[in-house]
């Protein structure tokens, strides 16, 4: 059959050879990287477990934090950097947490600082794995290296935006620190637009915590008005979301065409 009949020639199939050669790039550029390659499996992964074993002891650690006053809150966060910044738990069931022992007022600031520690953690962590291996494959490639330069090489406010960005658009948030490590973000950069990022999911998620723990006490009225603001939060944060995804989107298709 032609090309002209809407089929690929037979040249354009890839051949066994082609997926062994994919194969041995693979291979080598997960040796080459060192750490960052098993950190990176972890960090997607091991946060979903511990969601399971955080969701199953909430009327337990949520209770005895609150009986513990300034001690729990101090608890709270300090747990919640370090699990969140070594990939053990994830950031937005822990902000629920938050919202589950101390309401609103102090869930909320709480889980701010505890998801700004997580990340300063998971980036020292992750800094000191993998070391200046990215760097090196991405200097090694000439198109990898122009779009690095015009994505976080263009100065702090772009490098900013960037972080500001990604952290809006719901990515996996140890991974993402993992990233920001390997490519050397500016550390400034990286804290701020993560604690700007983040704050609306990390808002939303105390914000609906705090309401499933009152639901049962409250009025037919306000159960009214909690449902339909926590429709109206969840909307807001899918839509921040998908904003920010086609921002990054056409922040990185302009400078690759640049």
């Amino acid at each position: 059959m032609t090309q002209a009949d809407g089929q690929k020639p037979e040249s354009a199939k890839p051949n066994p050879s082609d997926w062994a050669r994919i194969a041995q790039t693979v291979v080598a550029t997960v040796k080459r990287l060192g750490p960052a390659a098993p950190l990176a499996i972890i960090s997607a992964t091991l946060p979903t477990i511990g969601l399971v074993a955080l969701a199953c002891t909430f009327n337990i650690i949520g209770p005895w934090l609150r009986e513990q006053h300034a001690l729990g809150i101090a608890i709270y966060i300090c747990g919640f950097a370090l699990s969140a910044g070594l990939a053990i738990l994830p950031t937005h069931l822990q902000a629920a947490l938050g919202g589950w022992a101390f309401g609103f007022a102090v869930g909320c600031p709480a889980a701010l600082v505890g998801v700004l520690g997580a990340a300063l953690c998971g980036y020292a962590i992750a800094l000191r794995a993998t070391g200046d291996r990215a760097l090196t494959l991405i200097r090694e490639k000439p198109k990898w290296q122009a779009v690095y330069d015009a994505l976080l090489g263009s100065g702090f406010g772009r490098t900013l935006l960037i972080v500001i960005l990604v952290r809006l658009a719901v990515t996996p948030f140890a991974l993402t620190n993992l990233l920001f490590a390997a490519t050397r973000v500016h550390p400034l950069a990286y804290a701020l637009g993560t604690l700007i990022g983040i704050a609306p999911r990390t808002s939303a998620a105390v914000f609906l915590a705090v309401g499933v723990r009152e639901f049962s006490s409250q009025t037919a009225q306000q159960r009214w008005v909690w449902l339909v603001g926590i429709g109206l939060t969840l909307v807001a944060v899918v839509v921040i979301g998908q904003i920010a995804n086609r921002a990054v989107t056409r922040v990185t298709g302009s400078r690759q065409g640049a």
